[in-house]
């Protein structure tokens, strides 16, 4: 069984303000231990429902020399590979070659999300809403909708209440989620300390790919649209020129495909 984990680091326990996710600042260090940590336990959690192929990547932005580069070479679990340096959402290579299911971990809510943890959509700077046809998404959607277009589903989720909510809301109750913090607000969190956290989160990936009762894979209506609403207009220069990109408002682009990877290979940064 070939899964694939796709791993971020607002929606790791412990995990409440930009220091701890910024690379270069104080707090920083100690979010890679708690990203590593919850990784690894959800290394161990697949190997144990008897995953063989397991490649986990690092989906993290932390900024700089560090993005997509949080997790701690020397700490991660044996029996798996770690996708290291790529841009987001970028490498398919696993879900091309053919993949069973894919996991999220340290995910985090969309953009406006009352009780989501750090909640934003891509970049808390640039984006504030993302469509995939008419359906509001955040980072989940749209990993599940790379999945998706390769066959894969989403079968498990980790991260704050809200986030965990989201990701069943889209794709349906079959997913299992480990619900690691409570949202008290953007940047406070009533969480479960890091040795629990990974212990549940252990014990619901064995539960997730152990069952194989997996939600479908997330394939919007085609053609399909992706609609993103921009902080500012000067973000949508980065989009003018790009085939099958329109700029239809000042702050508004819409990418189109038969495929949301067709349309994501067009919208988002090439590698």
């Amino acid at each position: 069984m070939r899964v694939v984990i796709w791993v971020d680091m607002e929606g790791i326990a412990g995990i409440e303000t930009w220091d701890q996710v910024s690379g270069g600042k104080p707090q920083y260090e100690e979010g890679r231990r708690l990203m590593t940590g919850e990784v690894n336990a959800a290394v161990r959690g697949a190997k144990a429902a008897g995953a063989d192929d397991i490649i986990v990547i690092d989906c993290h932005g932390a900024g700089g020399s560090y993005s997509f580069k949080s997790l701690i070479p020397e700490r991660l679990e044996r029996g798996a590979s770690y996708v290291l340096g790529h841009a987001w959402c970028r490498y398919i290579e696993p879900l091309k070659q053919g993949c069973d299911a894919a996991l999220l971990v340290g995910a985090h809510a969309m953009a406006g999300t009352p009780e989501g943890v750090m909640c934003h959509t891509v970049s808390s700077e640039a984006w504030y809403n993302a469509r995939i046809n008419d359906q509001l998404v955040g980072e989940s959607g749209i990993e599940a909708a790379i999945c998706g277009a390769f066959g894969v589903p989403i079968v498990f989720v980790a991260g704050d209440e809200s986030t965990c909510r989201e990701v069943t809301d889209l794709l349906g109750p079959k997913v299992v989620t480990a619900p690691v913090k409570e949202g008290l607000g953007r940047y406070s969190a009533c969480t479960l300390g890091h040795a629990d956290a990974c212990d549940l989160i252990e014990s619901r990936v064995r539960q997730a790919l152990g069952t194989h009762d997996w939600p479908a894979p997330y394939v919007p209506a085609s053609p399909m649209t992706f609609t993103v609403e921009l902080a500012a207009p000067d973000h949508a220069l980065a989009f003018q020129g790009r085939t099958g990109v329109e700029i239809v408002e000042p702050r508004k682009v819409v990418a189109r495909g038969d495929t949301f990877w067709e349309l994501w290979d067009r919208f988002w940064y090439r590698v």
